[in-house]
């Protein structure tokens, strides 16, 4: 074991055999306790500005398309607006690939409004773009306007089968959200 020798000093300081001093250790623990109880302050202040259970549930939502039917549409609910999720007819998917681009007001194709693949699914937010109202169209026996597709009743915006604005106020297609095809029966919005 090593002496030191300090000037001025009553005593000698003994250092250990690795060369740290019991006063080296203190320190270190006393700044480790600090920033472990800083850090059991700031974590709750931070943790409360994430969002709230419900609010995650409702970030997305997995809707199985099994029993839906050629031609029928389904109505759902996310982040509390309703979903129009609607399996086309080879038909519908006809009229909609011959309306010529050109003469949309919001130009887009059926196919930029689908996935590859799953062209018969047209998944789309159920509500109108002129004002906010939910359209008719998806469930069995609704007016579902001059173009097979959905009909506003507040204002009278007609949609085709493709969702997009033929004829009234609407300034916009009705909007696609972010989805992904889980597998062939379940679709994930959001």
């Amino acid at each position: 074991m090593a002496t030191l020798e300090v000037p001025n000093a009553p005593e000698t300081v003994t250092e250990g055999e690795d060369g740290v001093r019991r006063r080296d250790f203190i320190n270190i623990a006393a700044v480790s306790a600090a920033g472990i109880g800083a850090l059991a302050v700031v974590f709750p202040l931070v943790n409360q500005m994430n969002p709230s259970a419900d609010v995650l549930a409702e970030a997305s939502i997995e809707v199985d398309i099994s029993k839906i039917a050629a031609g029928q549409a389904i109505k759902t609910s996310w982040r509390k607006q309703p979903v129009f999720i609607r399996n086309l007819t080879p038909a519908e998917i006809a009229e909609a690939n011959k309306v010529p681009v050109g003469d949309l007001r919001d130009p887009q194709t059926l196919a930029d409004r689908t996935k590859p693949g799953k062209e018969n699914w047209l998944i789309t937010l159920g509500v109108c773009t002129h004002l906010g109202c939910v359209p008719l169209g998806a469930a069995e026996g609704e007016n579902k306007g001059d173009y097979g597709g959905y009909f506003c009743p507040c204002h009278g915006s007609h949609y085709d089968t493709a969702a997009r604005i033929r004829k009234g106020p609407a300034p916009t297609n009705l909007v696609v959200p972010d989805y992904a095809f889980k597998s062939d029966s379940v679709v994930e919005i959001g």
